[in-house]
């Protein structure tokens, strides 16, 4: 099979279309052939090095895909060959036109939703759920502020939020992803590029400012976050490039708390029910993963370069 291979860390370009041998299932693993593979910052972060987690060289990168079941093992009992399916983790990396998997680290994949949507749900999908559930505790009727809401996770927070009851405010730095923040069901969009953005917040709610905000760019946004939340607001950290110089004070008189997360301190049982939730989502149509671009596998190194630039628009997959 086809599959992307990095040999050294470094630079986009450090990737490469190579045969490997097709993968074969263990007793609980099952074999998925990708349709479509979702790219995340974090698989950037990785193949730069300038990640905690630092794969043994070479690997494949990638762990979200939408696919089909393509064998199984003796003692896999959840799915069957030509399932429809997307995966939350690989062993053997999604960027490839096969994908060797542990059968809980896959999902049944409604039939409404595309293979390329599929591919947008495991990373993004499970931190949004993961920051506003598990670690803000935010609460129906609550105003949640969602900083670059129009990328992966931006557009998954939205719609949980929105779907849970609270009150949704969305930023995005381009028209065109303020229009897709609005569509996905934010009350508010704001544009984050105008310097007094934070001021129309301020008015939306009263004065009180946001319960919780969602921050993809701390070391740009964390300073004033913590002047724009309500008393005992909570920001969680999703995101960030760099330090930050912040003022503490802002947070103490508020009594505010500032939380941190990664996917990879989730422990499995709570990932399982996070993923339970997101298919139910997905089943009922509240959940709606949208794709920004589509790109050929073997153009792997131009998807790492723009997942990270600003101005994000939904999800890039790659399709083998």
């Amino acid at each position: 099979m086809k599959a992307i291979r990095v040999s050294e860390f470094g630079e986009p370009d450090v990737m490469r279309l190579e045969e490997v041998p097709d993968p074969q299932p263990g007793a609980t693993q099952v074999v998925v052939r990708v349709r479509a593979a979702g790219v995340n910052p974090v698989d950037a972060y990785v193949r730069g090095g300038a990640h905690t987690r630092r794969p043994t060289l070479p690997y494949t990168p990638g762990s979200d895909a939408g696919g089909v079941v393509e064998s199984v093992g003796t003692e896999v009992k959840r799915f069957k060959v030509g399932d429809r399916v997307y995966v939350r983790w690989s062993l053997s990396g999604t960027y490839a036109e096969l994908a060797l998997c542990e059968e809980a680290h896959v999902h049944p994949l409604p039939e409404r939703v595309s293979f390329a949507q599929g591919a947008g749900v495991g990373v993004p999908y499970a931190t949004a759920h993961r920051a506003l559930f598990g670690r803000a505790q935010a609460r129906a009727g609550e105003t949640v502020l969602v900083h670059g809401a129009s990328g992966g996770v931006g557009v998954a927070a939205v719609q949980l939020a929105r779907a849970a009851g609270m009150a949704v405010v969305g930023t995005g730095g381009t028209r065109e992803g303020r229009e897709l923040v609005a569509r996905e069901g934010a009350h508010h969009v704001l544009d984050h590029r105008s310097p007094d953005y934070l001021e129309e917040l301020a008015g939306l709610t009263d004065g009180r400012g946001a319960d919780v905000i969602l921050e993809m760019l701390a070391n740009v946004n964390l300073d004033r976050d913590l002047g724009a939340l309500a008393r005992f607001g909570r920001v969680v950290v999703i995101g960030n490039r760099g330090r930050i110089e912040i003022n503490p004070r802002d947070g103490m008189t508020r009594e505010a708390t500032v939380h941190c997360m990664s996917l990879f301190n989730v422990a499995p049982a709570e990932l399982d029910s996070i993923h339970a939730a997101l298919v139910a989502g997905l089943e009922a149509g509240t959940l709606r993963p949208v794709v920004g671009k589509e790109l050929p596998l073997a153009e792997a190194a131009r998807a790492h370069r723009e997942v990270m630039e600003p101005g994000s628009y939904g999800k890039i997959v790659l399709t083998p």
